[in-house]
């Protein structure tokens, strides 16, 4: 019995240390705990979605927690050591605290059962499990499930692959339990069986994978000679020329238009054009010219009238 009750009290230690530790790492986003006892102490290993927070300035929170850990929960000489969640929303605990928070500003219970459901498996879970229980739409006591993907209540399965998280949310007509269930991305169920290859399968895959990854080499350095081209400075930009103008055609034909050759005829002497001969005008001479005669008037003859009227000439 004295072996069993230090066990208990072993376990109930530790129960206790996780909900210290939860509670004083609540801001730096508490993802689990893993103690270890080791022949020269005790280790203990924090796993946190902002180790910072958990480190401090000039590691100043760290030893703060180590000198608690050792006079309240009595470890001998414990060594913390703080790591960081690869993917916080593959981490039960850590969606679990998220949930409780987002029910705390305001949110309505399925609004955000089922973003959180949709964050977890849009991360890569296999399935997803969130349980809401307490007084949710009124006095009576209610429990809302929130479930999608594969997921295992029992067995070596559910121990092996299922990550468990659990909090609490303090709102006016109560407190809330919230209880995050995920399975892993790389659980691997009993009823998924793999077929083994043969020999001429595995060559073709290792042909095809050789291929692809010479076709990747070769886009990476045609990738690096076009940036190379692009560090390049730009060559100076030659002076434009521009086009002279091409001279407008006159609306009135030429006058002065060259004549098109005559056609020569074989036998016949080429005739050229005679000069063009002046005339030559008679030097004028002194001469005085005579002078006008005056034209003289003659009276108009009038017409003689004869008896029977008619005029004669």
């Amino acid at each position: 019995m004295a072996g069993e009750r230090k066990i208990v009290a072993d376990k109930v230690k530790r129960v206790l240390l996780k909900e210290y530790l939860m509670e004083e790492t609540k801001r730096a986003g508490f993802g689990g705990l893993d103690i270890q006892r080791t022949p020269m102490g005790t280790r203990v290993t924090l796993f946190t979605e902002r180790p910072g927070l958990v480190i401090g300035r000039r590691g100043g929170a760290v030893k703060d927690l180590t000198d608690a850990i050792e006079n309240r929960f009595k470890f001998d000489n414990p060594q913390i050591e703080v790591q960081e969640v690869e993917n916080p929303s593959l981490n039960a605990q850590i969606m679990a605290e998220k949930l409780a928070s987002a029910l705390e500003r305001g949110w309505q219970f399925r609004r955000a059962g089922h973003s959180t459901v949709r964050r977890i498996m849009g991360a890569g879970a296999k399935g997803c499990l969130i349980v809401i229980s307490g007084k949710l739409t009124g006095q009576r006591h209610r429990t809302e499930k929130f479930k999608e993907g594969h997921i295992k209540f029992c067995g070596e399965t559910r121990l092996q692959w299922m990550d468990e998280g659990f909090a609490v949310a303090k709102l006016k007509p109560g407190i809330l339990g919230l209880k995050v269930r995920i399975m892993r991305a790389d659980a691997k169920l009993p009823d998924e069986i793999e077929i083994a290859k043969t020999q001429a399968e595995r060559d073709v895959e290792t042909e095809m994978k050789a291929e692809a990854d010479a076709a990747v080499a070769s886009q990476q350095a045609e990738k690096g000679t076009a940036e190379d081209k692009a560090a390049e400075p730009p060559a100076e930009p030659k002076p434009e020329t521009q086009p002279k103008p091409e001279p407008k055609a006159s609306p009135r034909p030429d006058r002065k238009a060259e004549q098109k050759p005559e056609p020569k005829v074989e036998g016949v002497a080429e005739q050229r054009p005679a000069p063009r001969q002046e005339a030559k005008t008679p030097p004028k001479a002194d001469t005085v010219s005579p002078p006008e005669k005056k034209a003289e008037s003659k009276p108009d003859k009038k017409p003689e009238v004869k008896a029977d009227g008619a005029a004669q000439k």
